[in-house]
C-alpha cells in the first residue's frame, strides 16, 4: 500500500536520525496513513479512501462530501468519483 494521502497528498519525506553522538543516518517520515470506508449521505453510498489523520479530522469537522467538494474547486485532484 504506498504511504500517499488520497486527499491532502501528503507522502513520505526523507530526513535524518540524529544520535546522541550527532551522527547522522538517513531515514524517512511517513504519514498516518489509514485505509477507511466513509459513508457519504448526499451520495446515499460509502466510498474507500486512503487518508491520512489529518484528513479525517477535518472531514469529521466538515463533511465528507463538502471536503471533497472543496478540495476539487482548489484544483486537488482527489480520484474520487462523486
Amino acid at each position: 500500500m504506498s504511504k500517499i494521502c488520497q486527499l491532502t497528498g501528503k507522502r513520505p519525506i526523507t530526513g535524518n536520525h540524529v544520535s546522541h553522538s550527532n551522527r547522522k543516518t538517513k531515514r524517512r517520515f511517513v504519514p498516518n496513513i489509514q485505509k477507511k470506508r466513509v459513508f457519504v449521505p448526499e451520495l446515499g453510498d460509502f466510498i474507500t479512501l486512503k487518508v491520512s489523520a489529518k484528513a479525517l479530522r477535518t472531514m469529521n469537522k466538515l463533511g465528507a462530501y463538502s471536503y471533497i467538494k472543496k478540495l476539487e474547486a482548489s484544483g486537488v485532484d482527489t480520484g474520487i468519483k462523486l
